[in-house]
């Protein structure tokens, strides 16, 4: 009998260590199936297992992204074409979220959300990927913004400086030149080791390729990425894309680099998003926007940051762009980014129409980091400029209507009508610093009052010219965080007055 039993217990455990070494050569994998599907939005049933924000694999490697987790069904997002998809086809669960690929070989590439290459330049080459979706860095992880970032554009950099690490929203009504203040900062960016990342919504292919060209030609796409959905791709598409990009771009700021983002526009996102909620069935709010439209920009626009110098003191600049109705700044979705940004960039189309470009107004724009994000330089030549535009404004309606003016209103005209033709600009034409210090001080120190309006833009040209001729030091001097000396001060005066001597016959002392 003990041997008898000693066999049964050698017998059983033999089964269970053949037991435990089979692998079984098939997958355990939750497989549901499409029980409707209408523009972009698919209705999917026998997954119960599925998260929020899970992707899950349609036929032909289509994907989509659990939206509406529902008791009988999941409603998904597809993102891609859907019409070769049918009620009936086999939905897999992937037990992963949305992610993008990340790395230094995305830069100088044109893709999509999705990660496609658009640029004819062969697959990607990434070192990891990222989710889309990511947590914003905690308050204790930040730092203070309090270096600036150059856009080049003379009026932004004097009046409503940027940081590294600002949310600054650019709005106006259509055809007021946003997209042109964007790319002008992406073009003076070349040479400041700043990596730039231009998000494209539900823009045009013509546009997004005139941009593409546009930065190709000044050598910008050295160092920008490009991420692209068009105007007639699906929704789903449009409404991750803003999310991919800050994921590429975070990867880079957790590298201790700075990075710069626009958003080209957040209007199409919140009608893409509102398109996605209302076929989804979720309850319409203020003008048909689902009730966390607001949500889904705050918690993009807060992943754009400055870290502490022990995380790297990387930093991500965010420059969003928003579509104005009848110059209505009140609207639901400027208000919102309104409050959630640090300031906003606002583009008149009066101004545009007077031929004032770029056509910043500059009454209703305004930086909440205000001058810590600017060089010192900066505050001694700006020292009242906004109050002597703002004056001059005020005067100027009035003098529409022929009243008759005493010397010191002429006065305040005319200093403001040198002031508004120094801040004129070319597109595609970012100033260096140095060259703006010297208008800027110019026009503080008067020294543009004599000269003809007609000349002005000679004047101007002659000016930004002798910015060159400036010692070195007095140059460097521009770039440092101490009050610019009265020697180089007056230095920068006499240079200036030299450059103008030939404009005027009196250039006061």
């Amino acid at each position: 009998m003990p041997t008898e039993k000693n066999t049964i217990t050698q017998a059983f455990d033999e089964m269970r260590q053949s037991r435990e070494a089979f692998t079984p050569d098939f997958d355990l994998r939750e497989v549901g199936e499409i029980s409707l599907l209408f523009n972009g939005i698919a209705r999917v049933t026998g997954i119960p297992g599925v998260g929020y924000e899970e992707l899950l694999k349609f036929p032909n490697d289509l994907y989509g992204i659990a939206f509406n987790i529902d008791e009988n069904d999941v409603g998904v997002v597809l993102l891609g074409d859907h019409w070769h998809l049918h009620a009936g086809d086999k939905v897999e669960r992937t037990q992963r979220v949305m992610d993008v690929p990340v790395g230094e070989g995305l830069i100088g590439r044109v893709i999509t959300p999705l990660g496609k290459p658009l640029d004819g330049k062969g697959p990607l080459n990434f070192s990891q990927r990222l989710p889309i979706e990511r947590p914003s860095p905690p308050i204790m992880d930040r730092a203070p913004v309090n270096r600036p970032l150059q856009t080049g554009v003379k009026v932004i950099d004097a009046l409503v400086p940027v940081g590294r690490g600002q949310r600054e929203l650019i709005l106006g009504d259509r055809q007021t030149g946003k997209t042109a203040i964007a790319i002008d900062t992406i073009l003076n960016q070349k040479g400041q080791n700043v990596l730039c990342i231009y998000c494209a919504i539900g823009q045009r292919a013509s546009t997004v390729a005139k941009v593409v060209a546009q930065l190709t030609e000044h050598g910008a796409m050295d160092y920008t990425t490009v991420v692209v959905t068009e105007g007639n791709d699906p929704a789903g598409l449009t409404y991750i894309a803003p999310y991919a990009a800050t994921s590429i771009g975070e990867f880079f700021m957790e590298k201790g680099r700075d990075v710069l983002i626009i958003y080209d526009d957040l209007t199409q996102h919140a009608r893409a998003y509102r398109e996605i909620s209302l076929l989804l069935r979720r309850p319409p709010g203020r003008e048909a926007f689902p009730g966390d439209i607001f949500y889904i920009h705050s918690r993009l626009l807060e992943r754009a940051t400055h870290l502490r110098d022990d995380l790297g003191g990387g930093s991500l600049t965010a420059l969003p762009i928003t579509e104005t109705e009848a110059q209505n700044m009140a609207a639901y979705i400027p208000t919102n980014l309104i409050s959630i940004t640090d300031g906003q960039i606002y583009l008149s189309p009066t101004l545009y129409e007077l031929g004032v470009l770029p056509a910043i107004d500059i009454g209703k724009s305004v930086s909440r980091v205000g001058d810590k994000a600017q060089l010192n330089v900066y505050r001694l030549a700006t020292g009242g400029l906004k109050l002597e535009h703002a004056q001059f404004e005020e005067l100027e309606t009035f003098a529409r209507f022929g009243t008759r003016l005493d010397e010191q209103t002429k006065k305040i005209l005319d200093h403001g009508l040198r002031i508004r033709a120094v801040l004129k600009q070319p597109e595609s034409q970012p100033v260096s610093v140095p060259e703006q210090v010297v208008l800027l001080l110019s026009l503080k120190n008067r020294l543009f009052d004599e000269v003809p309006l007609e000349n002005m833009k000679a004047a101007e040209a002659a000016v930004r010219k002798a910015a060159g001729e400036l010692p070195e030091e007095v140059r460097n001097a521009f770039f440092e965080d101490k009050k610019l000396s009265e020697e180089h001060q007056q230095v920068v005066v006499e240079v200036c007055k030299k450059a103008l001597s030939s404009f005027t016959a009196t250039i006061s002392p």
